[in-house]
C-alpha cells in the first residue's frame, strides 16, 4: 500500500512476485470498507504500508483493529526498489505501490506493526509535550524581540515568565506604536505561563506513565521522561536490532568511513532514526554541563587531539551504546516475568548511566545479516 491522507494505492502481489490485483481506494469509511471487501479474495494476506510511522499510521492503526497483519516498509527500501524495478526515479502511487508489494514479499526481518496502546499513549503525549516545547522557543524569541525594542538592550538570554513581566512592569511606553507592544509583549507573557503549566502537567503525566512501562531509562543521567518516552516510541521492540552497532547506525551516531589511500578518517553520520539522535545529544549536552564520566570522557578525547565535535561525536556513540544495553535489559526483564531474574551481559557496568563501557566508538555501518524476525508465511 502506498497510503495517503485521503486515498490509499494497493497492489496485490503472490509471493513469486506475480500481480494479481491492485486498485486506489479512499480513506473514508466507504472506501475503507470497500478495499477491506476486495482484499478479502486472499485470505492469507499480509499488509505491506509505507512509512507506518508517518503518513501511513492512520491506516495501519484500523487494519490492525480489524485483525489484519500489517508489515512497516521504510520509504528508502521502496524508493530503492522502485530504481531497481523501473530504471528511474520516476513517482506515480502505482509504482510506489508496486515497489513496496516488492519489498514486502523480497525482504525479511521488516517490522511487524503491533497494535501497542501503551506506546500509542506515549507516542501521543510525547509528541503534544513537544509541540509545547516548540511554541515555548518560538514565544520566547518574539517576548526578546519586543523587550529589545521596548527597553534599550533587551533583556537576558534565559527569561522566564516571572521575570518578563517583572522587566515589563518597568515599562510605560506614550507613543501608539510602543503600547501596542506593550500589549503583545504581555500576551505573549500569558501564554508562556500557560504553557509553563501544560508542560509541568505533561511531563508529570509522562513521567507516571514511562515508570509504568518498567523501563529504567529515566536513571540514566540525562535522559528526562520526554527522552524515555520518545526512546520506547521509537524502537518499540529493541530485539529487532542485532547488536549495539546496529542500533547505533540506526540512530546516526555510528561514523561513516571516509577513509581514501593512506588517509584514514570518518565523517558524522547524518542519516538514521533524527528523533533517536536528538536524545542522545541532549543525554550528551546534558553530561557535558555537569562533572560526570561522560564530561571525563569527552575530556580525554579532547586531550588526545579530537576537535569538539570528535569528541561529542564519539560521547554520543557510547551513549548509544547504553541506551542499547539499558533496553535490553529492560526487555529481558520484562520477558522473565513477574518474579524473574533480570538478565545480565558480559560487560558489569550495562546500567552505568556513564560511558565507561569497554564499547567500540568505532562501529561503522555495515551490512545487515539476514535476520528472520518477522514470522510471515506469506512474506518470504
Amino acid at each position: 500500500m502506498d497510503p495517503h491522507k485521503r486515498s490509499a494505492t494497493i497492489e496485490v502481489m503472490a509471493g513469486d512476485e506475480t500481480v494479481v490485483g491492485g486498485g486506489r481506494f479512499d480513506t473514508d469509511r466507504d472506501g475503507y470498507t470497500a478495499m477491506r471487501k476486495y482484499a478479502g479474495q486472499w485470505p492469507h494476506r499480509v499488509w505491506a504500508i509505507e512509512g507506518c510511522q508517518g503518513i501511513g499510521r492512520h491506516i495501519a492503526n484500523r487494519l490492525l483493529a480489524d485483525g489484519e497483519q500489517v508489515v512497516d516498509v521504510p520509504p528508502k527500501l521502496s524508493a530503492r526498489a522502485r530504481v531497481f524495478a523501473t530504471g528511474q526515479g520516476r513517482k506515480t502511487d502505482a509504482t510506489d505501490a508496486h515497489s513496496i508489494a516488492l519489498v514486502g514479499t523480497r525482504m525479511t526481518g521488516l517490522r511487524p506493526v503491533v497494535n501497542d496502546e501503551q506506546l500509542a499513549l506515549l507516542r501521543i503525549l510525547v509528541d503534544r509535550r513537544r509541540c509545547l516545547g516548540v511554541d515555548h522557543t518560538r514565544m520566547v524569541s518574539q517576548l526578546h524581540q519586543l523587550l529589545l525594542e521596548l527597553i534599550p538592550g533587551g533583556a537576558k538570554k534565559s527569561l522566564s515568565a516571572a521575570q518578563a513581566k517583572t522587566l515589563l512592569a518597568t515599562v510605560r511606553p506614550r507613543d501608539a506604536v510602543g503600547k501596542a507592544r506593550r500589549r503583545v509583549a504581555a500576551e505573549l507573557i500569558a501564554d508562556l505561563e500557560r504553557i509553563y503549566r501544560r508542560s509541568k502537567e505533561a511531563d508529570k503525566e509522562l513521567k507516571e506513565l514511562v515508570a509504568s512501562t518498567g523501563t529504567r531509562l529515566m536513571d540514566l543521567h540525562g535522559i528526562g521522561p520526554s527522552g524515555a518516552a520518545r526512546l520506547l516510541v521509537e524502537v518499540a521492540d529493541i530485539t529487532r536490532f542485532p547488536d549495539r552497532a546496529h542500533f547505533a547506525s540506526c540512530n546516526g551516531t555510528a561514523p561513516i568511513d571516509a577513509s581514501s589511500g593512506e588517509q584514514v578518517r570518518h565523517r558524522l553520520s547524518r542519516a538514521g532514526n533524527r528523533q533517536i539522535n536528538r536524545v542522545l545529544h541532549i543525554m550528551a549536552t546534558v553530561q557535558l554541563r555537569n562533572p560526570t564520566e561522560g564530561r571525563a570522557y569527552f575530556d580525554r578525547k579532547k586531550a588526545a587531539g579530537k576537535t569538539s565535535m570528535e569528541a561529542m561525536r564519539a560521547l554520543k556513540r557510547r551513549l548509544s551504546d547504553i541506551v542499547y544495553r539499558t533496553m535490553i535489559s529492560d526487555a529481558v526483564a520484562t520477558a522473565a516475568g513477574p518474579g524473574g531474574q533480570r538478565g545480565t551481559t558480559t560487560d558489569s557496568n550495562v546500567t552505568d548511566s556513564h560511558p565507561q563501557a569497554s564499547s567500540s566508538e568505532k562501529s561503522l555501518p555495515r551490512p545487515a545479516e539476514t535476520q528472520h524476525r518477522t514470522l510471515l508465511s506469506a512474506v518470504s
